[in-house]
């Protein structure tokens, strides 16, 4: 499933040198939920993207190293996370 031009989730992350990858999972009762909408919204709590979770619940942001916001909506149940990225990769569990 994909929507909004996103492509599909899954596979290797490569990170360059200086970059940042935001990626990770989400989960219902320890289950992946696949078809998730995880937004990305930026330190004024502008939204910046948009991606839809993969068959194994999972996702991918290339962005800048800052405090971001992600939010979750999905049928399972929807929630919000802080999260710091530095400069490499930051994966994180989004529990719905």
């Amino acid at each position: 499933m994909s929507t909004c031009g996103a492509p599909a989730q899954g596979g290797d992350v490569v990170v360059a040198p200086g970059a940042t990858v935001v990626d990770g999972v989400v989960v219902h009762e320890g289950a992946p939920v696949p078809g998730a909408y995880v937004r990305l919204h930026d330190g004024d709590g502008e939204f910046t993207a948009e991606v839809v979770t993969g068959p194994g619940g999972e996702f991918v942001f290339y962005a800048r190293p800052a405090r971001w916001e992600l939010r979750v909506l999905s049928r399972a149940g929807s929630t919000t996370q802080q999260v710091d990225a530095a400069v490499g990769r930051t994966s994180v569990t989004l529990a719905v």
